[in-house]
């Protein structure tokens, strides 16, 4: 029980950080996991349903014929799928290596720059 209640700690604090990191920017950081300030405007426009199970889907403005890919990132930073995008919604099906937990999303352009992260949530 104790060894439990330690390790939830330790979730929460890291999850904390996080949110904390993601939040204020974290460029001075080379870790592919972090986001650098230059984050232009916007392109995923949906993330759902979140938290999820099998699956989920994500929605763009004006994806198709951009070059973007989708990235999706472990809470640990494991780089976990990438896919490219070609149409405005994708569905991406979990596979079982998605275990509960947070994870990352990163929209990069064809020339690799992050347009934009964010995180969701699995729930088995």
């Amino acid at each position: 029980m104790k060894v439990q209640r330690s390790i939830s700690h330790v979730h929460y604090v890291a999850a904390l950080l996080l949110t904390i990191m993601l939040w204020i920017g974290a460029s001075s950081f080379s870790n592919p996991f972090f986001f650098d300030q230059k984050v232009t405007a916007a392109k995923v426009t949906k993330v759902y349903p979140n938290p999820a199970v099998s699956f989920i889907n994500f929605e763009f403005a004006d994806a198709s014929d951009k070059g973007y890919s989708i990235q999706l990132y472990s809470f640990i930073g494991r780089k976990m799928y990438e896919q490219p995008v070609n149409a405005n919604k994708l569905t991406i099906t979990l596979s079982s290596d998605f275990y509960r937990g947070i994870y990352i999303y990163h929209l990069r352009d064809k020339t690799g720059q992050l347009l934009e992260s964010g995180k969701f949530q699995v729930a088995r």
